[in-house]
């Protein structure tokens, strides 16, 4: 497919996913992911890594890795002027054991067929290679091709051929409640003029709010996380 979004335009969607703003509806899950993965690739201590971006559109996640000497390749079916290969994840044209790092953030639910994705993520993974990965739990239905959503030990059973899996919940089920009203919220205000007032008015006090409750609540329960980061070794 032609590139039809300015490299600009992408290059913005990505800085407001990586530093979400307050009147962003996923701001509470997206600054949490933020820190989760910033965490993990300190962890890894990779040394100019080469890098696939599954579903590589923007590439929100790129300035916590690359840091000018990775090898940063992206593939996508819809082509961006980040992308460098069209194509699709459940057949990666690439060969075995190549990438020491594969990111796949919010595509998983997309896919026709989950497994086949992750078989061919791990196929291309160097021998004790990584994955980060981002996966929602809950959210409204946002594409006609959304086709799934995932739960831990759905996330484990998927991801047993790797040596080691961590699942993080972005945040806990008091940031789900209030990320879920927010969200519900965009889905009821039929025009863009009540979006935006919403924008600027309910969603930061839902958010500032939802971050204090848990905050304060100091509660594990995480029956109600809307979305999980996860780290998986080959």
């Amino acid at each position: 497919m032609p590139n039809r979004e300015p490299l600009e335009q992408v290059q913005a969607m990505g800085r407001e996913r990586l530093y979400p703003s307050v009147t962003s509806p996923n701001w509470l899950v997206l600054r949490k992911r933020r820190e989760i993965f910033q965490t993990r690739l300190a962890a890894m201590r990779l040394n100019n890594p080469a890098v696939l971006d599954v579903g590589g559109r923007i590439q929100p996640y790129r300035p916590l890795i690359d840091n000018g000497r990775s090898r940063y390749t992206a593939i996508d079916l819809s082509v961006t002027p980040l992308v460098n290969v069209a194509g699709d994840a459940q057949h990666l044209p690439f060969a075995s054991d190549s990438f020491d790092l594969v990111i796949c953030t919010q595509m998983l639910e997309y896919a026709p067929e989950p497994p086949r994705v992750i078989a061919e993520i791990r196929r291309v993974l160097k021998s004790g290679g990584y994955l980060l990965m981002s996966v929602p739990s809950v959210f409204p239905r946002d594409a006609d091709y959304d086709r799934w959503r995932f739960l831990a030990p759905g996330i484990r059973q998927l991801l047993s051929g790797f040596s080691l899996v961590e699942i993080v919940p972005e945040g806990g089920s008091i940031t789900g409640f209030f990320r879920t009203i927010n969200s519900c919220l965009q889905i009821f205000a039929r025009y863009d003029f009540l979006r935006t007032v919403l924008s600027y008015t309910m969603v930061p006090i839902l958010n500032v709010a939802g971050l204090l409750l848990e905050a304060i609540a100091g509660s594990t329960n995480d029956q109600f996380a809307v979305n999980y980061s996860v780290f998986a070794k080959k």
